[in-house]
């Protein structure tokens, strides 16, 4: 005769796992975001020397805005836009390039202004640090559109030639960021870009004959250096 043996399954108490990451209010739902960043910068060469480049003589200065608005529709995440001018101009008025001592060229009477505005829509995401709400990081995610104008003229006299050029340019990014909070209200940003896609069109004219059409795109998935935006945040 064979015994029948019922197997009963022992119960087993899971265990939830925790990373111990507290999430608090670090912006709360609500609250009104905006800001700016503005640097300039300006530099005047006289006879200036560096590596094989001699007797530089010319000056230059960048200027740039962007006004930031943004609103936080729910805790720690909040959506705006951003509007942003630049404008940049360099005049140089004379310089040698010295390769060695038979090989020598000269570059005079240059010129170059231009200037660029664009839009962005502004997505992020806070994080405090730790149980603080004076420290914390930030993802962005930003959507831009914009276009520019620049003038190149080089030469004198008869000798005189100049390009034209107008610009459209199209990005989508992800940029992270640190915030601190100076009080209540007040605060610094720092933000970096560190992936994107860019696509940029330019249609230029030579001596108001020659026309030429340039297109390119590049994506970037490693910290630019070149894209560091400080500024300062007020939250109302």
């Amino acid at each position: 005769m064979l015994g029948a043996f019922l197997l009963k399954p022992e119960a087993s108490a899971q265990e939830q796992f925790t990373r111990g990451i507290e999430s608090i209010s670090f912006i709360p739902k609500g609250q009104w975001i905006t800001g700016v960043s503005v640097s300039y910068s300006q530099s005047n060469q006289d006879n200036y020397q560096f590596l094989i480049i001699e007797n530089l003589s010319g000056d230059t200065y960048t200027f740039k805005l962007s006004p930031l608005v943004m609103f936080a529709f729910k805790d720690n995440l909040a959506a705006g836009g951003r509007l942003g001018y630049s404008r940049q101009r360099t005049r140089l008025n004379t310089a040698d390039i010295v390769l060695d001592s038979e090989t020598e060229y000269n570059v005079d009477n240059l010129y170059s202004i231009s200037h660029s505005y664009y839009g962005t829509a502004c997505f992020r995401q806070y994080l405090s640090l730790g149980a603080t709400t004076r420290f914390g990081l930030f993802n962005e995610v930003q959507l831009q559109l914009g276009g520019g104008q620049s003038k190149l003229c080089s030469g004198a006299g008869d000798a005189l030639s100049g390009t034209y050029e107008r610009s459209f340019d199209f990005n989508i990014g992800l940029a992270p960021g640190l915030i601190v909070f100076l009080n209540n209200y007040s605060a610094l940003e720092v933000n970096i870009g560190v992936l994107g896609f860019d696509y940029k069109r330019v249609k230029s004219t030579t001596d108001q004959i020659y026309v030429a059409h340039r297109k390119q795109s590049s994506a970037n998935f490693k910290i630019n250096l070149f894209s560091i935006t400080f500024g300062v945040a007020f939250y109302i």
